[in-house]
């Protein structure tokens, strides 16, 4: 095995024989990704710490035993479309390619005198169009950086970053043209059937969906400003449109308006926050709106009003004063029983 075969060999080989089965067509429409990921820690020149794992859009379909080099499954319908022989040799080849791999990053490390530790990660896929075309990629980062890109068309390596590291390895890498033969192939060639056996099997993970739970709430961090929050979660999939509503009209993004990334939740949901910053009792009324996938034609609509503060305080004044009344009625009760305890005392002492 050549050291040009690098990161990716491992990825395209397990997307050749996990995915190639032929005959089988989706039903599923739209644009639809898989990734095979690798991330390799380089804690000396001894020891390597690497993780793999493949996605089918945000599906996680299996990772990689840092320990043993074997296949972990976690869908139920991925293990079926290959036999167990055929899983063997996939793993044989992983160990073989892990090996060769560590041995070349090692190599060109220890001659760029690269300090340790470093982190090597690659990913490569495709993205398969509605119209059955498709789209080929592959990069390779260091340290969380963009470091080489590889070149579908013309089969070549794009440097990231211009430094004597990346130029070394791209140098290494170019001079196999047997590897770029193999991507081109893999990828261009195969990429479409691939992902719609994948659909097929994994058809109904894809189509599930989860519809969002949204509540409002607000903060007054200083006397002049009210933060307004829009909490949704539990949906799934991904897309989601989340806006606020001023007086109906919708709020353009700008200074006063922050929402947060779309973050997972430990169920395979999601989640995020839409922050509004504005004037307390500015004679406004504000709403928050999401649309999702799961809900249709229709959204969710949870409105807001500055005048929604005044029973929260009410209700905390309340809750105050209800306290200090049974504070008080306890001391009453508590000096009545001390005085109808000596009274008794002093009648037995008289008798």
């Amino acid at each position: 095995m050549q050291p040009r075969r690098c990161c990716l060999l491992l990825h395209l080989h397990l997307l050749l024989y996990l995915l190639l089965l032929s005959g089988t067509q989706a039903d599923l429409e739209g644009t639809f990704t898989i990734r095979l990921l690798q991330t390799s820690i380089f804690q000396n020149t001894s020891f390597v710490d690497t993780e793999g794992l493949g996605l089918l859009e945000d599906i996680e379909l299996g990772s990689l035993d840092k320990h043993t080099w074997t296949i972990r499954f976690y869908q139920p319908w991925v293990r079926p479309a290959l036999p167990r022989g055929d899983w063997d040799t996939i793993e044989n080849m992983i160990k073989i390619y892990l090996q060769k791999f560590n041995h070349l990053i090692n190599k060109g490390a220890m001659q760029k005198d690269v300090p340790y530790p470093f982190v090597a990660q690659c990913m490569a896929g495709c993205e398969v169009y509605p119209n059955r075309t498709s789209r080929a990629f592959a990069y390779v980062g260091y340290n969380g950086q963009d470091f080489l890109s590889f070149n579908m068309d013309n089969a070549t390596w794009l440097l990231s970053q211009d430094t004597n590291l990346s130029q070394y390895v791209q140098a290494v890498l170019q001079n196999y043209t047997a590897f770029s033969e193999l991507v081109e192939v893999l990828f261009n060639d195969t990429c479409v059937d691939d992902i719609e056996m994948l659909l097929h099997y994994g058809k109904a993970a894809l189509e599930r969906q989860e519809p969002p739970v949204a509540t409002v709430f607000a903060r007054m961090p200083k006397p002049d400003q009210l933060l307004l929050v829009c909490r949704v979660t539990g949906f799934y999939p991904r897309p989601i449109s989340v806006a606020w509503l001023q007086d109906g009209q919708e709020v353009l993004p700008g200074p006063a308006l922050n929402t947060s990334a779309i973050l997972p939740n430990a169920d395979l949901t999601y989640q995020l926050r839409s922050i509004l910053a504005v004037a307390p009792h500015d004679g406004h009324s504000y709403a928050c709106r999401v649309r999702h996938r799961s809900l249709g034609t229709r959204s969710l609509l949870i409105p807001w009003e500055n005048h929604s503060i005044a029973p929260t305080v009410g209700i905390a004044i309340a809750v105050l004063l209800l306290v200090a009344t049974a504070s008080a009625g306890g001391v009453w009760w508590w000096k009545r029983r001390k005085g109808e305890e000596a009274t008794w005392e002093i009648q037995e002492f008289i008798i």
